[in-house]
């Protein structure tokens, strides 16, 4: 099975820091009753990134990220976070990251504004002089400074996502960690938590995404991870792992049937796209393209397109994990 390059050795050394990471575990393992919910895995997460962290549902993303955050003790395996080993040094790591697991929770009765006070207050390091001001700004931030005095019942559930994200921007973090922050949100919230997440990006913060869109993920992720019944199977930059999947054809023809089996005895394995007319292979280094028109032209093949392109991202995923992507917001 192809996978993307794997950490270097300075990354995955037993017992080495390394302070570029932001996020570094080491054989990790996670055991409920005899099923390996995780098992085994090497994640480097740069510091400085946006790293997505991706799987079908069921692969462990979850389980994974309750070990981050001490919210879950791991079987076996070694975890770091921000430098620092987790779960002994929480006390000192957990008011330097912001994090949004398994959706907001919140106090129906209670507005938006009163929700984060509270979440503030019950921070034993915040300022209660500067809350006012806090709270102010990280609604504005996400966009529910108009709706900050409505009750959360009233909330809907895109804006519920939201009030999460903003108890997450309370304070200066350098490791935001997100579960499936665009759950709920019409189109233009979600273009705004991705123009968020750049922003933040941007002042040095470390962002760690897990989603199943991989259209979020190609526009906002720097790095990316994939995850697979409890492995990983997949890490490293985007380009890395777009370069991982190889080249793909795509041919445009009303004559489909005609031009599979011309892609067949060329050595290809073609099979139908979206479109009724379009048919993709993977492309071989040895195969040029024009050689492809050339005999699909000898064979009377009516040509509307023939497009040479990098393996996509939902490729490499069908691939290693055996299974589809949702691929838009």
């Amino acid at each position: 099975m192809t996978t993307a390059p794997q950490p270097d050795r300075a990354a995955t050394e037993p017992g080495r820091s390394v302070p570029d990471l932001a996020i570094r575990t080491q054989s990790l393992v996670k055991v409920f009753r005899r099923q390996r919910a995780v098992d085994g895995i090497d994640l480097a997460v740069p510091r400085g990134s946006v790293f997505g962290f991706l799987g079908p549902n069921g692969s462990g993303k979850t389980t994974t990220i309750r070990m981050l955050l001490g919210l879950s003790a791991a079987t076996s395996g070694t975890i770091e976070v921000l430098g620092r080993a987790v779960p002994g040094a929480l006390q000192e790591v957990l008011p330097r990251v912001g994090a949004l697991v398994e959706g907001p929770a919140a106090y129906p009765y209670l507005s938006g504004r009163a929700n984060l006070q509270r979440f503030d207050a019950a921070d034993p390091t915040s300022d209660p002089r500067t809350r006012h001001d806090r709270v102010a700004a990280a609604l504005d931030r996400v966009g529910l400074g108009h709706a900050a005095d409505k009750k959360a019942h009233a909330y809907s559930l895109g804006m519920k996502q939201r009030l999460g994200l903003a108890g997450a921007l309370l304070a200066p973090r350098d490791l935001l960690v997100l579960d499936e922050p665009t759950n709920g949100l019409d189109p233009q919230g979600t273009r705004e938590v991705r123009n968020l997440i750049r922003s933040l990006a941007d002042d040095g913060t470390t962002v760690f995404v897990s989603s199943h869109l991989l259209a979020e993920i190609e526009q906002v992720c720097t790095h990316a991870a994939v995850m697979r019944s409890g492995r990983l199977v997949a890490q490293g930059s985007l380009d890395e792992l777009r370069a991982t999947g190889g080249r793909t054809l795509t041919v445009r023809t009303p004559d489909v049937g005609e031009a599979s089996a011309v892609l067949v005895r060329m050595g290809l394995s073609p099979r139908r796209d979206t479109g009724a007319d379009v048919l993709v292979a993977d492309l071989p280094d040895d195969v040029l393209p024009e050689t492809v028109t050339a005999d699909l032209v000898r064979a009377d093949v009516r040509v509307r397109g023939v497009a040479v392109g990098g393996g996509t991202l939902e490729d490499l995923f069908v691939a290693l994990t055996g299974e589809g992507f949702d691929v838009a917001a």
